[in-house]
């Protein structure tokens, strides 16, 4: 892996109003990596990522992308830095068919290269390419959830970020969305990935970072957080 991180927060501070959200947190993603960001629910998972992407503005600490500077920069410029985030609640246009919601993102990447392809995309996601003419609307929540990955990754991003990739999805779609997230992270795309379930994210991941209360307080390999019962006992409730 490069020595220097692909994305990189250093000492975040960032407010809602009067309330303190996160407490001097930093963390590194390397080229390639895959890291999970575990935490109870309102521990700040989803306000660290809408602060790496834009959507909030810190009140202390730097955000870089690639070594550059890039703290409250609008959040298109910083997607467009080779980042594709994927929202809990995914974000599909609903008036747009699957085929529109793919192509209207479509674009190469950062250094010109544009390894996913719409052909590419349907061969990851066939279900998908059987509802090319459905609406955003028309689809099940499955659907769409591979839906709005396959439309990031249209983007031909270096960094993939998916927030709570399978709530609320029926069993059989949440081990094809891992299944999928498996296979992207085998291409080399680096990704950052927020989901209740632990246990699938410390599978699919090089290395796991917990928040408690907005602060980091766990950052280890996942092998190894894997095997401490007592930390995921302390910070995680399970």
């Amino acid at each position: 892996m490069s020595a220097t991180p692909f994305l990189q927060a250093e000492h975040l501070d960032t407010h809602y109003g009067q309330s303190h959200v996160l407490h001097d947190v930093s963390v590194a993603i390397a080229p390639g990596e895959t890291l999970g960001l575990l935490g109870r629910n309102g521990m700040g998972k989803t306000t660290l990522i809408r602060t790496l992407v834009g959507h909030v503005r810190p009140s202390r600490g730097t955000v870089r992308v690639l070594g550059e500077d890039c703290t409250g920069e609008r959040p298109d410029r910083i997607i467009r830095r080779g980042i594709a985030y994927v929202p809990e609640g995914r974000g599909v246009f609903p008036n747009l068919s699957v085929r529109e919601n793919l192509t209207m993102a479509a674009r190469p990447g950062r250094d010109g290269r544009q390894h996913w392809t719409f052909e590419r995309v349907m061969q990851t996601f066939p279900r998908l390419s059987e509802r090319l003419s459905h609406g955003g609307q028309q689809l099940s929540g499955g659907e769409q959830q591979m839906l709005a990955i396959g439309r990031a990754l249209m983007t031909n991003p270096d960094l993939l970020i998916l927030d709570e990739a399978t709530e609320g999805l029926a069993p059989l779609i949440v081990r094809e969305i891992w299944r999928i997230i498996g296979a992207i992270r085998a291409t080399g795309i680096a990704s950052l990935i927020v989901d209740r379930n632990y246990i699938a994210v410390i599978e699919h991941s090089d290395r796991c970072v917990v928040l408690e209360k907005g602060r980091l307080v766990v950052d280890r390999p996942s092998w190894q957080l894997a095997k401490d019962q007592s930390t995921l006992a302390r910070h995680l409730g399970v």
